[in-house]
């Protein structure tokens, strides 16, 4: 890994191709959030924190929930707590002072820390548009007030911030023209080989083309709503691993062991099962 505080170039267990290091390079230099598109397993959400491993930063992560409201994000406003100091009086704070009664969210949470942080912004697509593009303001404007106390918090620090998305919900034209963009493909089989020799390195070379061959094999089955990911295929190989009667030639006969690990869906179990019973698939 490098040492350069200036510069990402992956991490010990994120395979990176160089137009991604290219564009989260050229969004730290330009300090400009960067949007990930991709379907899931893909590596979006991991590649924050390869960033924050890689440059040795702390890493804050903001998952996004469809009921968030943007003040959420930035802090809460203790009433509950402070109602309760008042009428029993057994509390160290002063009930007077409401800033005590302030707490930070995940995105004040980046803005007041002493050091530059990787503020993860998880399943943006999840939130409505309101909260996409006043969020937006805020990270340009690098502050937000506190009408509480009436006091405005700004960024000590510009965090690098990434920002996900599963393209489940289109975002807003504004939003998009505030941030780089890249969408991070399902990687190929030459891609995937990489990640499964950085995950298993000393992994039998039998066993990891049969299983990245039946992998991709079960992705292609009709009528799958929720395909596979890299994290399924890794926890798949390594229960192949740990049976100690499993044959890595029995894959390429058909036989295939712990379809529960990759599909978890009743319904795409279900096909799989059926497709690899009759052996259609090889």
């Amino acid at each position: 890994m490098t040492t350069d505080t200036n510069r990402f170039e992956g991490a010990r267990k994120y395979v990176l191709d160089s137009e991604l290091a290219k564009i989260v390079n050229i969004s730290m230099a330009l300090e400009m959030p960067l949007l990930l598109k991709g379907e899931p397993g893909t590596g979006k959400t991991m590649l924050a924190h390869a960033i924050a491993e890689n440059l040795s930063m702390p890493l804050i992560v903001l998952n996004v929930k469809s009921s968030m409201k943007l003040i959420d994000a930035l802090y809460q406003y203790d009433t509950l707590t402070r109602l309760n100091d008042s009428r029993f009086g057994d509390s160290k704070r002063d009930v007077s002072n409401i800033e005590d009664y302030i707490k930070m969210g995940k995105i004040g949470q980046s803005f007041v820390t002493e050091d530059r942080v990787v503020l993860l912004i998880d399943e943006i697509d999840k939130a409505d548009t309101d909260f996409q593009d006043d969020m937006l303001d805020v990270l340009d404007q690098m502050q937000f007030d506190i009408i509480e106390i009436d006091k405005t918090v700004s960024a000590k620090v510009r965090p690098v911030i990434i920002i996900t998305s599963n393209a489940k919900k289109d975002l807003s034209d504004p939003f998009l023209g505030r941030c780089n963009f890249h969408h991070i493909a399902f990687p190929d089989p030459k891609m995937m080989r990489k990640i499964i020799k950085v995950h298993f390195p000393k992994m039998e070379e039998t066993l990891a083309e049969n299983a990245i061959a039946a992998f991709y094999k079960l992705r292609e089955i009709d009528g799958i709503e929720k395909k596979p990911a890299t994290r399924e295929l890794i926890n798949w190989i390594r229960a192949l691993e740990a049976d100690p009667e499993f044959n890595a030639k029995d894959l390429i006969k058909g036989e295939i062991p712990y379809l529960g690990v990759l599909f978890k869906k009743s319904p795409d179990y279900s096909r799989v099962t059926m497709n690899v019973g009759r052996r259609k698939m090889f």
